[in-house]
């Protein structure tokens, strides 16, 4: 499973490293709602909660599906306006600004992912122009709560009216608490966009996505750009560009917005805790599917203890040597099993470092 992303015919000077004040806010509001998904930030959660103003903390919970459930495509409306080509505003005011530039059509159906009713990567008639799409919409909105459901209704009623909601709830987020934040934050995101603007001046964009993440990689044969994410998706940029978009409030979220006819943005978060080398979604996948059989579960259990050979494994538990061997086969192919040679004895032991990371990396491959 991945995104995939063909750049048959992107030149080098479509690619853009550039912050977006407006999409940090999104990755604020997100991290306001969900505090779980980012442990390192309980603190300043903690602190904003605290002092929030109880008629903004209303109108966060009103519509908190653009950034909670989903990462609403809205806080990068740079990505939407048309020849594929404009970057992010210098200011919150600038974003702001580039939401105008998006039709009606785009900011309805941007606003209503969270329901899923529309098609992503694809495209298809809109919510507006289609009865049964909007039906569709409004019975999923339902299904998440009366206030998902007002708000929808709202929505497509009169998306101007929506717009001017959203500019001033994001105004009167930035006087709250993201002025204060984004003054911090804007250093470390500027400094890193230079970084990543060198690599790919002077080495190239494959070096400059692998220093995104290391779940990004450049098949340059192919033309594509493939982000190891638990999800498929598909977007080219065409005769548009790329934009790379760095977040200091993101980690351990990788966001690739992929949407059809929008340029594709590759959301990223930067001094993050993440290992150097997290394993990929198949990598996982194999781990957990390793530990989930019950003889490798009591298998295991001996090797998280003491080192063992094949032969003892299998008078331990009844098998013959060649149903351990493949047993120790799959742990072993997952990452999961260590060995060393004894003389003339194959030792076999549980890599505990790798199974307690387990949690934290099945948990950082969920929200990737």
């Amino acid at each position: 499973m991945s995104v995939r992303i063909d750049i048959t015919g992107l030149r080098p000077e479509r690619v853009a490293v550039v912050p977006s004040p407006l999409a940090e806010l999104g990755m604020a509001l997100h991290a306001l709602s969900e505090p779980g998904h980012h442990p390192g930030l309980q603190g300043w959660v903690t602190g904003v909660t605290a002092r929030l103003d109880s008629h903004l903390a209303d109108r966060m919970c009103e519509a908190d599906f653009l950034w909670r459930t989903t990462f609403s495509d809205l806080f990068m409306p740079f990505a939407g306006v048309p020849g594929r080509s404009t970057l992010p505003g210098a200011t919150l005011a600038d974003d702001l600004d580039l939401l105008d530039k998006l039709s009606d059509e785009q900011f309805v159906d941007a606003a209503l992912e969270f329901t899923c009713a529309l098609p992503y990567s694809t495209g298809g008639v809109s919510a507006l122009d289609d009865p049964e799409v909007r039906r569709r919409a409004l019975d999923l909105a339902a299904a998440r709560g009366p206030q998902q459901l007002r708000f929808s209704e709202r929505l497509l009623a009169d998306p101007p009216r929506i717009r001017d909601w959203l500019r001033q709830f994001a105004r009167d987020c930035d006087e709250a608490f993201f002025a204060e934040a984004w003054s911090r934050l804007r250093h470390q995101l500027a400094a890193d966009a230079r970084r990543k603007t060198d690599l790919l001046r002077h080495k190239g964009l494959a070096e400059a996505l692998a220093a995104v993440s290391p779940a990004v990689a450049l098949d340059e044969g192919a033309a594509r750009i493939t982000v190891d994410k638990l999800g498929d998706g598909r977007s080219a940029t065409a005769d548009g560009g790329l934009l790379l978009v760095p977040t200091s409030l993101g980690w351990p979220h990788l966001m690739v917005l992929h949407r059809h006819g929008w340029q594709p943005v590759l959301h990223y978060p930067v001094g993050s805790p993440e290992l150097a080398s997290p394993p990929s979604v198949e990598q996982l996948t194999m781990r957990m599917t390793a530990l989930s059989h019950p003889v490798r579960m009591r298998i295991c259990r001996y090797l998280a203890r003491s080192a063992y050979t094949t032969g003892e494994l299998a008078q331990v538990h009844g098998m013959t040597a060649p149903e351990i061997s493949r047993h120790l086969g799959v742990l072993k192919k997952a990452g999961l099993v260590t060995t060393r040679r004894r003389g003339r004895y194959v030792l076999h032991q549980l890599d505990v470092t790798v199974v307690a990371r387990l949690g934290s990396d099945f948990l950082e491959g969920i929200l990737r």
